[in-house]
């Protein structure tokens, strides 16, 4: 198999100028980038190319000859029409409210990180583990531990009690949302993805999950519920910040509570061997370190 062309020459340029920033700049690539594609090669021919001080191997320097030989002929080519390079297709599968707004805002940077990389993004359902395709990444809403994959947690949560400040106005005050006779003059909305359970043991009520009032299978179209007058909700509180930051929702108390489900990315076993599988995790995994995209 003949490794990529844009392989041979981040190994070229990283050989020759022994420095990660100075071949990114080079090739107009990020330093992770470069480090991803050297990375990839070296999977591809089963050999380790460079030592942590980015001096050549033995195996390294013996590729480098035909490597600088084939990049040299290919460079008389360059008068000749040149076919279009196919893209990397990275295909992931993500929740919709997780995608919208956490994914979405901090994909430019991502582009901008990795151009050469054709994101391909499906919907997957929460819980349900149904995706419209086979997918090399996923993005999983739920408890975690998933059987058969390799996975991290990316964003944990917690839940706090809201409602539309029309809502409030006309069926409250609620007082905390804590006693039994609050909770019992609200419309609960519900949903799967986050249990009314979840608020009631944390504040001492021994009741069922609710059986009754409208119900919603995306975390979305719970908050929009909410704010269009539904009842009352349980937030996430990161992702839902949208929702406060703009005044369609307020909280009823100023409590909340860790809930069971985060957010997990999650892989097939030997996934991350495929450089781009790789990128997408260091990439997404720091930006959600970082905090909110923007900040």
């Amino acid at each position: 198999m003949i490794p990529p062309i844009h392989c041979l020459l981040a190994f070229e340029t990283l050989a020759r100028l022994r420095s990660v920033t100075a071949a990114g700049e080079a090739l107009h690539i990020t330093p992770s980038a470069v480090s991803h594609r050297i990375r990839q090669l070296e999977g591809l021919l089963g050999r380790q190319l460079f030592r942590r001080d980015f001096s050549l191997t033995a195996e390294g320097q013996a590729a480098l000859v035909p490597v600088r030989e084939g990049l040299r002929a290919l460079q008389q080519l360059a008068p000749l029409p040149a076919a279009a390079p196919s893209p990397t297709r990275l295909r992931l599968a993500v929740t919709p409210t997780f995608s919208r707004q956490v994914l979405m805002p901090r994909l430019p940077m991502f582009r901008h990180a990795y151009p050469d990389i054709e994101l391909i993004l499906q919907v997957a359902i929460p819980l349900a583990d149904v995706t419209a395709e086979q997918a090399d990444l996923e993005i999983r809403y739920g408890p975690g531990g998933y059987a058969g994959v390799e996975q991290v947690c990316l964003m944990g949560d917690a839940v706090t009690p809201v409602c539309s400040p029309d809502y409030l106005h006309e069926h409250g005050p609620f007082d905390g949302f804590e006693r039994a006779a609050d909770i019992d003059r609200a419309r609960l909305i519900r949903s799967p993805l986050e249990p009314w359970s979840t608020w009631f043991r944390a504040v001492g009520l021994d009741r069922a999950e609710p059986v009754v009032g409208a119900q919603f299978n995306d975390v979305g179209l719970v908050l929009d519920a909410a704010a269009a007058g539904f009842g009352v909700a349980l937030l996430r509180l990161q992702l839902g910040a949208a929702w406060l930051d703009s005044g369609r929702l307020v909280r009823l108390s100023p409590r909340s509570v860790a809930s069971p489900n985060g957010h997990h990315l999650c892989w097939a076993p030997g996934a991350l061997a495929r450089w781009e599988c790789a990128a997408f995790v260091d990439w997404l995994t720091a930006s959600l370190d970082t905090g909110p995209a923007g900040a």
